[in-house]
């Protein structure tokens, strides 16, 4: 059975799809990518202001070499397509009627600035902290991070070769518990444990292993001229590169299923894309909802996407600015973790949350003191069975929002109106299936990362790709997500009954070849 060039579709033209599509074309394959909106990028996307367009989704790149793999991948490298700039400060934060404190990529450099703010003993506490989730990161990278399933025995096996991270294995250990163990000062707990909401989570909830997070992001942050949004188009470029068909305005209405097993899909209007496999990049919750069509249902259990993450409620517009110096990251904390993080866990959106603010000035050709600006507040998904969020959700967020800013002494230059808000029901719409969660499947609970789907489902020739699936949220995750999601497709192409080798940029490559690539990177 050779099935070398029959096509493969891409639902969604996200990180997640867009990896796997081009890692997917660079092998030589067939591939159509159909994406319903105008413009690539899912949740990597901007939306238009006084200033240019303005990021309203990721707005930093880390983990970097997982994008350097991506662009080898097609033959090229990052540097040809864009210009990344190295943040020395990760971000500032503010507390009221506290300090300012930075964080830097030089670990010693955030080490002297948390000494500065809190003393000598915060400093020690820094150290130690940030070497323990140095070295739970070389533990888990490998069999949680890069693997196309996270390996538990591999991941445990590896950790209890090192003492100091055992009790962090315990179950129902939370990361707000372990930073409760590791610093004095309530602030630095709610700072580091804000690396929850990284992934939609509570740190009261989610496992202690989470702390790594700091970690992937103390390993360096990029930024790009102009927005984090070109990354999209740049990416979307090299898949047509390889000669990929890249359909905009495409939304798949359903998947058709012949014999047990993908055989097409249907766009609106009754056109039809035959096809031996489809990647879905688009939130897991769209198949078991029935959105493209009862045959792929079944295709995952209910586990795979609920409960669900956290949402947020985002601000995109342009202001001059005045009042304290802003960096490109900045955390307004709220004035404890409670005020947050309790009615989040009740289903509350809070009224006193904290403010995470990227204050984006590069690439303005005109800037006439403008600065390019997206807030973000973490807010609850939807409720069940709910289609929106309410008008007095907004008023609400527009006056919580620029009171509490005023009182940190930063105004702004206009103030937004609630045309300038992303509310989590504006999600649901924009992600079907996500009942406006934003980060996929919730990360709550010791054992949620092995309850997030693989790339594998159980209706043959469909593949899952995105922040919904394995590794799980964020541009690297997402990435990977789609590398993942290629190498299975790959790997089932040839594992027909002769499991003959198949022809591929820089040699043949047999099955265990493929499998032995993946799990090398």
């Amino acid at each position: 059975m050779n099935m070398a060039r029959e096509k493969i579709v891409v639902i969604g033209a996200g990180i997640g799809g867009l990896a796997a599509a081009i890692r997917l074309a660079a092998a030589g394959m067939d591939i159509t990518l159909c994406e319903a909106h105008a413009t690539p990028g899912g949740k990597l996307r901007a939306l238009p202001s006084a200033a240019g367009p303005v990021d309203a989704g990721p707005t930093v790149l880390t983990l970097r070499g997982v994008f350097d793999d991506l662009f080898a991948a097609a033959g090229t490298t990052l540097e040809q397509h864009l210009a990344l700039r190295p943040l020395t400060c990760l971000a500032r934060h503010w507390w009221q009627d506290g300090p300012q404190l930075d964080l830097f990529a030089d670990p010693e450099a955030s080490a002297d600035a948390i000494g500065q703010a809190f003393g000598a003993r915060a400093s020690a506490e820094f150290r130690r902290f940030d070497a323990r989730m140095a070295r739970l990161y070389a533990a888990f990278e490998g069999p949680m991070m890069l693997a196309q399933q996270p390996q538990l025995s591999r991941a445990t096996a590896t950790a209890l070769r090192d003492p100091a991270l055992w009790p962090l294995l315990l179950p129902g250990r939370s990361l707000a518990g372990l930073l409760r163990a590791q610093f004095t000062d309530p602030r630095l707990r709610q700072l580091f444990g804000r690396y929850s909401t990284y992934v939609g989570g509570i740190p009261a909830r989610v496992p202690a292993v989470l702390g790594l997070i700091w970690r992937a992001e103390a390993a360096g942050v990029w930024t790009i001229p102009g927005g984090l949004h070109r990354l999209a188009g740049v990416l979307a470029g090299v898949f047509e590169g390889l000669g990929g068909t890249l359909r905009l305005n495409t939304p798949v209405q359903r998947i058709e299923v012949q014999s047990s097993r993908v055989a097409a899909v249907i766009l609106p209007g009754g056109a039809r894309i035959g096809c031996a496999q489809v990647v879905f990049n688009g939130d897991p919750g769209a198949l078991s909802a029935g959105l493209l069509g009862a045959p792929a249902q079944a295709a995952l259990p209910a586990s795979a996407h609920a409960p669900r993450s956290l949402s947020a409620r985002v601000w995109t517009f342009a202001a001059r600015a005045s009042g304290p110096p802003l960096q490109h990251h900045n955390l307004f904390f709220a004035r404890a973790e409670g005020e947050e993080f309790t009615p989040l866990a009740q289903g509350r959106s809070p009224d006193q949350p904290t403010i995470y603010i990227c204050a984006d000035g590069q690439g303005l050709a005109d800037p006439g003191g403008l600065t390019r600006f997206q807030f973000i507040l973490n807010a609850p998904p939807l409720r069940p069975g709910a289609e929106t969020t309410s008008d007095h959700e907004a008023q609400s967020c527009l006056t919580n929002t620029f009171a509490r800013l005023d009182r940190f002494g930063l105004r702004l230059d206009p103030q937004p109106g609630v045309e300038n808000l992303t509310l989590p029901g504006d999600f649901a719409a924009l992600f079907p299936g996500s009942g406006g969660a934003i980060y996929g499947r919730s990360p709550h609970g010791t054992m949620a990362p092995f309850l997030r789907p693989t790339a594998r489902t159980r209706l043959p020739g469909l593949y899952l790709a995105g922040g919904g699936a394995h590794p799980g949220a964020g541009l690297p995750m997402a990435a990977l997500s789609g590398r993942n999601a290629a190498a299975a497709v790959l790997e089932d192409r040839i594992s027909a009954p002769r499991s003959r080798p198949m022809a591929m940029p820089g040699g043949i490559w047999t099955r265990s070849a493929i499998a032995g690539r993946a799990r090398s990177r």
